[in-house]
């Protein structure tokens, strides 16, 4: 019996020890807290500097800015190749602040309804004029640039003299290109997005006065059309000398030798003596 009562009361006292030993124990550390996931974000078009009202959309009037999707705007474009080609050349309704977000309800775009008329200036016209490689400045034109309109004509008749049988004149100077093909963007950069557009451009289309629409109807009719691109900054009120430049003008080789270089560029000149005091003067072409 005594066995067994010491038995009991060492097996009690472990048990009351154990019991201390867990009661004073530390608590054990919480598990680790799972970290929250980052929100979502995406990349908006906003405006990179101010842009007035009735502007084409460059490709540098457009840059991206980053921001969680929550607090993305309603209706504001997000950062595409896509979206910044359909973009590009369109115009700004209202006058956008740097860094305003892009809204398609603030642009009207190439293509939509009313889009060439808005760009008009008031009173204005629009036409177009048939390029190539050459008479197009290799595609380097595009809307919002001025340009000269130079017409080159050829005269096959024999009575001609030959320097005399080509001309070329500025038939419109400072005119505004609004379009190029059916593509009504501006500013593209070798490599930029959408230079694929101007790899094979036919037409041009510029914004003229009545009175000059006519004129470059007639031309057309006359002879070929080039465009001479004007230089950024040059005043639109500059205006070129449109007297006429003929070929004896340009090249020497019309110079018979031993003549004068300006024989060449006046023709045939002779006097008709009609009688005393009578000395009539004929140029001819």
């Amino acid at each position: 019996m005594r066995v067994l009562l010491v038995l009991v009361v060492v097996v009690g006292l472990g048990g009351l020890g154990l019991l201390a030993v867990v009661a004073l124990a530390p608590p054990p550390a919480p598990p680790a807290a799972v970290a929250a996931a980052p929100p979502a974000r995406a990349s908006i078009l906003v405006a990179a500097r101010s842009v007035q009202a009735g502007t084409l959309l460059k490709p540098e009037d457009l840059s991206a800015r980053d921001m969680p999707v929550e607090d993305i705007p309603a209706g504001a474009l997000r950062d595409t190749p896509d979206a910044r080609i359909d973009i590009t050349g369109a115009m700004v309704r209202r006058t956008l602040s740097a860094a305003e977000p892009l809204r398609l309800d603030g642009l009207l775009r190439p293509g939509e309804n009313g889009f060439l008329a808005a760009v008009l200036a008031p009173g204005m016209r629009a036409v177009t004029v048939g390029v190539d490689a050459v008479t197009g400045t290799a595609g380097l034109i595009w809307p919002g640039d001025r340009v000269d309109v130079i017409l080159t004509q050829a005269f096959d008749e024999n009575d001609i003299a030959p320097a005399r049988r080509v001309a070329g004149e500025a038939v419109l100077t400072a005119a505004r290109v609004i379009a190029v093909d059916r593509h009504l963007v501006q500013g593209m950069q070798p490599g930029a997005i959408g230079d694929t557009l101007r790899e094979a451009n036919r037409t041009v289309t510029i914004e003229v006065t009545p009175e000059q629409a006519t004129r470059v109807a007639v031309a057309t009719r006359l002879g070929r059309l080039s465009l001479a691109l004007r230089a950024a900054g040059s005043p639109a009120e500059e205006r070129l000398d449109q007297r006429p430049v003929w070929g004896g003008d340009v090249s020497g080789a019309f110079t018979p030798v031993g003549a004068p270089a300006a024989a060449t560029a006046s023709g045939a000149r002779i006097r008709v003596f009609g009688g005393p005091g009578r000395v009539e003067e004929i140029q001819f072409r």
